[in-house]
């Protein structure tokens, strides 16, 4: 082929802008060679200069803003950002992000790419999940809204161009950390269908997302790249024309950490055939695995240019092979990154995703003219917290720093409540050796010259220790030994956390981040031993040189109001790859305030955190409650803005925030409905319910009204609703949505959003409210007949301030189907059960799912059967490892008649096709009948023979 220098403009149809994008994409992939499109396979897409073709990459993180490029605007996390509830905040957040992300290319195309892996979709179902600051919280309405918005302003508005591409992660239910390169999310299609796949489906549809990631976990037994979905749903249903991407190390993990395959061919094989387009792998390894592949005739030629034409037209639309004067999005300088009007915006974001919890008797906002003495207190006080996932601030304002601005020339005072410390070994102190990184030796006789810590109690045992003399933290860095040299505590490995274990009298044991112990070398230098057994640290004792509590409560004591700041570090106990030890406050910030709240009534809590929190003595006797999140470089600011009245806080939950982790069942129960998880199913009494948030004004609701009380199925209904702003103050309402399905053959949720707006409403002011509602956004996943079925019956609209805060409902008669009895004379799929008992949805034959008893005794349930023609015998296709594994079929209970019992003993451990008869002197209608196993074994169908 010519060199491209050779080859005249002309000739490459790649880079002839008058003719169709396909054509356009088909003619450079039609131009690599093999070799080629094996490399271009991978996440590093490298230069092919014969045809000026750049090298390029795929990923750049940017869930709130863009990261690790060095400095970026911040935005609150993602968590924070959806109790904005605001549509609109996060298109215009994500513009931001797209314009920095351009700036950032034009510093450095092949480095700085434009495909941002943001936003995070995954529905949160348990606040335990080590990654809940990431996503937008527990519905799949609000979740995939919010989505399809922030996708919108990355994107961009060109009718050709991109500004930047958003991808969607991580497909499919990620959820836990626990394992999550191998475990398997058990979900059956009702969960599926109503829940985890909703919220990818909107930006996908609305938004136009045109890239996702897959995820690290298997679905039902396949590992999520290799999940049939990926194909059938994301691309061929929903229609998408980008590309899918595969996890960090994920292809390798489906060899290394599922054991799927036992070596890597296989795995790209079925990878690229299922439709993953891009791999985020160890280069060498991806592209020899492509090479065997392709030898063994596993994968062809084809199947590579048909990946490649999804990444490739990606590229082209972001306008690498178009001139620059063409593409608007190329003139952005690189002057944006962080520009003045984006630190306004992040400012904006930081005021309206702050929920005010709680307000008892007008507690807020604060006078700052009435104030003279106010106490700051806690360990997120006078600090910004970053996450694994933030860029660097370009500036920072702490809350300390916010509430001053406020009180000028007012006592305003802050004390963290972290005690003051100082190490002895064998009656020396340690202190700062000689080197540069300020290694710690236990070699100083006077106590002058030992090295002064402020340490911070995390909970569940977890500390950090920032120098007195430094203010650089204390860090095991180089993995040998501990020195005083980290600017944050920060990392994949957070080695500036260590472990104090209670040891003898005021000794303590020293651990690492990883549990290694901590020892006093020879030469007396802090080193990490070979060993995760606490007992061989050298036991060390920890000197208080201030009380950390005492002085806050002095502070607290001599003030007019105490404002204590408590929550998490974003780095520990719970992040990716650490779930959650519990949902409560770290013991030692529980009593803080309330040693606080002893000494001072007049004390407001702010929780500043990445998830919801259990604070249930807090909502009982603290008068103010406020949360936000990590919210980035205008955290203080806007705290302060709140507690002052500078701003009426408006935001929303987007999480239900429960009581105690005995209201959640296990945290890999992905069943949302029969876990009864969310406020769709939760019946229990929450401390905090999802949409929650007050305001400093009052707002009432008119009548509901509709414009139509009944349609048909493919019909619409415009639901109207006036709301009052009653008070002198204006403000933000978020008017919220909710239906419940009064009647239904399945159990539906107790209520479910399928609406919301944020408006601002002058004092006084009248404010109507219109939703549209299809009627086949009330549809339910129908397992008799495996699609989304609209109901006929009533179902109650419910508008109100929260999900537990109805004001007013009004009922809809929908004229659609009536689900008739069960037909199990049909292939019947055996996941599509109504009930069921320890059983696991798990990987079956031809990329269907299969239900797999855990032990005897697991039963599944299938209601409302017609065998009116009566049954003679039942087909089944199992998978039994043990020679007993009988299915006894009863009839009305697990201990009901039987009506036949299948041998489904085997010799050989493959799937087989068994039957027995079925006897039973009745032909039944509307009946219950369930399959109850005497042992472990899997069942993918069945029918019943007449």
């Amino acid at each position: 082929m010519k060199s491209v220098d050779s080859l005249k403009v002309e000739e490459l149809h790649f880079l002839n802008t008058e003719l169709p994008l396909e054509t356009r994409v088909n003619d450079l992939v039609s131009r690599l060679t093999l070799e080629e499109k094996v490399e271009q396979m991978c996440q590093y897409q490298p230069a092919i200069p014969r045809l000026g073709v750049r090298a390029h990459k795929q990923g750049t993180e940017a869930a709130h803003g863009m990261a690790w490029l060095g400095e970026a605007t911040s935005f609150p996390q993602p968590i924070g950002l959806s109790c904005s509830w605001n549509s609109e905040l996060m298109q215009e957040i994500g513009d931001v992000i797209g314009t920095e992300a351009r700036a950032f290319y034009k510093k450095d195309p092949e480095v700085n790419g434009l495909t941002l892996w943001a936003p995070t979709v995954d529905m949160e179902r348990d606040p335990r999940w080590g990654r809940t600051e990431e996503a937008y919280g527990e519905d799949p309405y609000l979740t995939g809204k919010l989505s399809a918005a922030i996708v919108k302003g990355i994107q961009g508005d060109h009718p050709f161009f991109f500004k930047a591409v958003a991808t969607l992660k991580h497909f499919l239910a990620n959820n836990n950390e626990i394992d999550r390169g191998s475990c398997s999310a058990s979900i059956d299609p009702r969960n599926m269908h109503e829940y985890y796949l909703k919220p990818f489906e909107l930006p996908f549809k609305e938004g136009g997302a045109y890239s996702m990631m897959t995820a690290y976990n298997s679905i039902n037994g396949t590992p999520a790249l290799l999940h049939p979905y990926v194909k059938e749903i994301v691309k061929e249903k929903w229609g998408m024309n980008g590309f899918i991407v595969s996890d960090a190390a994920d292809l390798l993990g489906v060899v290394n950490d599922h054991g799927y395959y036992d070596n890597h061919a296989d795995s790209v094989a079925h990878a690229v055939k299922n439709g993953i387009d891009s791999m985020t792998d160890d280069f060498n390894t991806t592209t020899q695995a492509i090479r065997e592949a392709i030898e063994r005739d596993l994968l062809s030629e084809n199947d590579l240019e048909h990946a490649l034409r999804n990444t490739f037209r990606v590229r082209f639309l972001l306008g690498e092979f178009d001139p620059e004067e063409n593409n608007p999005y190329a003139s952005i300088p690189e002057s944006v990154i962080c520009d003045p009007k984006h630190s306004e915006l992040s400012a904006r974001a930081a005021k309206e995703t702050v929920v005010l919890l709680k307000n008892e008797n007008n507690t807020l906002p604060l006078s700052k003219e009435k104030l003279s003495k106010v106490a700051v207190i806690g360990p997120l006080g006078d600090i910004v917290y970053r996450d694994w996932y933030s860029g660097n601030f370009p500036y920072q304002v702490t809350p300390f720093e916010g509430i001053k601005k406020k009180l000028q020339d007012k006592q305003v005072t802050f004390n963290s409540g972290n005690d003051k410390v100082m190490f002895k070994s064998n009656d020396q102190y340690i202190g700062f050796g000689t080197a540069e990184d300020n290694p710690l030796v236990a070699d100083k006789e006077a106590k002058e010259d030992a090295a002064t810590f402020e340490l911070s109690d995390w909970g569940w045992n977890n500390y950090t220790l920032r120098s007195l003399e430094n203010s650089k933290y204390m860090t095991t860095a180089d993995d040998e030994h501990v020195s005083v040299s980290a600017d944050e505590v920060y990392g994949w490995f957070v080695k500036e956390a260590f472990h104090l274990l209670p040891d003898e009298k005021d000794a303590v044991k020293l651990t690492t981040w990883n549990h290694q112990a901590i020892q006093v070398n020879e030469e007396k230098k802090l080193v990490i031993a070979d060993s995760k057994d606490a007992a061989d640290s050298t036991s060390i004792t920890k000197e208080i040189l201030e009380n950390g509590l005492e002085k806050a409560v002095e502070a607290a004591k001599n003030s007019e109001v105490a404002i204590v700041f408590v929550g998490n570090n974003p780095v520990i106990n719970g992040k990716e790859e650490i779930d959650r030890p519990d949902i409560t406050l770290a013991e030692s910030q529980e009593k803080l305030i309330k040693e606080v709240y002893n000494v001072n009534p007049n004390t407001i809590v702010v929780v500043v955190g990445s998830y919801p929190f259990a604070i249930n003595w807090v909502d009982e006797n603290i008068p103010a409650v406020l949360y936000t999140s990590h919210a980035g470089q205008e955290l203080g600011n806007a705290i302060s803005d709140v507690l002052f009245g500078d701003y009426n806080p408006a935001g929303r939950l987007n999480m239900t925030w429960y009581r105690s982790v005995d209201q959640l069942p296990d945290l890999l129960d992905y069943d949302i409905i029969k876990g009864k998880r969310t406020y769709q199913y939760f019946d229990g009494e929450a401390l905090y319910p999802f949409g929650h948030g007050q305001s400093y004004s009052e707002f009432e609701y008119g009548e509901l009204s509709l414009s139509s009380k009944e349609i048909n199925e493919n019909g619409e209904v415009t639901v109207t609703v006036k709301v009052i702003n009653t008070s002198d103050v204006p403000g933000d309402e978020v008017i919220q949505l909710y239906v419940h399905a009064k009647q239904s053959r399945f159990k539906r949720p107790l209520k479910q959003l399928i609406g919301f707006t944020r408006e601002y409403i002058r004092a006084g002011e009248t404010k109507e409210i219109s939703f549209k509602v299809p009627a086949h956004e009330l549809a339910v996943w129908d397992v008799t007949r495996d699609k989304y079925t609209v109901e006929t019956g009533a179902y109650a609209l419910m508008v109100g301030q929260s999900s537990s805060e109805i004001k007013v409902t009004e009922d809809l008669f929908i004229h659609g189907e009536v689900i008739p009895p069960r037909n199990l004379y049909n292939v019947t799929q055996a996941e599509n059960y109504d009930d069921y008992h320890e059983v696991l949805i798990d990987e079956g034959e031809n990329g269907k799912h299969s239900v797999h008893a855990k032990n005897a005794g697991s039963w599944i349930m299938f209601s409302d059967v017609d065998l009116s023609q009566g049954a003679q015998s039942l087909e089944a296709r199992i998978l039994a490892k043990s020679t007993v594994s009988d299915i006894e079929i009863r009839l009305g209970s697990p201990e009901g008649d039987i009506l036949g019992t299948l041998q489904a003993k085997t010799s050989t451990e493959s799937w087989s096709t068994k039957t027995c008869a079925i006897v039973t002197e009745q032909r039944l209608e509307h009946a219950d009948i369930y399959f109850v196993f005497k042992d472990s074994l899997s069942i993918s169908y069945f029918r019943f023979i007449a």
